[in-house]
């Protein structure tokens, strides 16, 4: 059975049971728990480490109200991040793939910084559809185009990590069949190949780390604006 470079991309079955729900539950698993004892191993404390980096990374865009978010954004990040990165993996899926998984997650929470705005400062939330000094025949204009822009914003997150992820995974499938395409013929191109195989998955490695990274950020931007 011939299999398309995007057979990659689709939902894993057993039984006629959807596995999406175990591939993002799994990753939560490889980290561990925290415990009560003054001195740690040192997987412990790197994973102490990386939390406090990741959250004081993501706060400083943040005034003291926003604080609050700290736990759920840090939560995301080290999500997104595992996700992405056991999805370079031989064999695996990767759930942030799919579009429909990235937009149930940055719409909701698109909508709730939206909302956190509108309860606490409403005057203030609404003044960003139209800038100040704006002449008055192009105030119609831009609050259109002001309010598509913020629409838009959970589409445009959804649809970066998606795209970037869905890239280069195809990328390093097509470069991978090359590879062993030409193996029997050209072995010194199919070596080649194989070298810029290996530097194409560094480069995923980092577009992995950075879109999760990037993905969160650009929410506490957007809650920034709304607190």
């Amino acid at each position: 059975m011939n299999l398309s470079f995007f057979d990659q991309f689709s939902s894993p079955h057993l039984l006629g049971i959807p596995l999406i729900l175990l591939s993002l539950l799994f990753p939560a698993l490889l980290f561990p728990s925290p415990n009560n004892r003054w001195i740690n191993n040192r997987l412990s404390t790197l994973q102490t480490w990386l939390l406090h980096l990741i959250t004081k990374q993501l706060m400083v865009p943040l005034n003291k109200s926003g604080h609050k978010w700290a736990m759920m954004l840090t939560s995301l990040m080290i999500m997104l991040l595992t996700i992405n990165l056991l999805g370079l993996l031989p064999y695996t899926f990767t759930p942030t793939t799919q579009l429909s998984m990235n937009m149930a997650l940055a719409f909701p929470l698109w909508l709730a910084t939206l909302l956190t705005g509108l309860r606490n400062q409403p005057s203030a939330s609404l003044a960003h559809l139209l800038p100040e000094g704006t002449p008055t025949p192009l105030i119609p204009a831009l609050i259109l185009i002001e309010t598509t822009s913020l629409l838009i914003r959970p589409l445009a997150l959804g649809v970066r990590l998606t795209a970037n992820l869905t890239a280069g995974h195809l990328l390093i499938q097509l470069i991978s069949t090359a590879s062993i395409a030409l193996a029997p013929t050209l072995p010194a191109v199919s070596a080649l190949t194989m070298i810029i195989l290996l530097l194409l998955t560094i480069l995923e490695v980092a577009v992995a780390m950075i879109q999760a990274y990037v993905f969160v950020l650009l929410l506490s931007l957007y809650l920034q604006e709304n607190i």
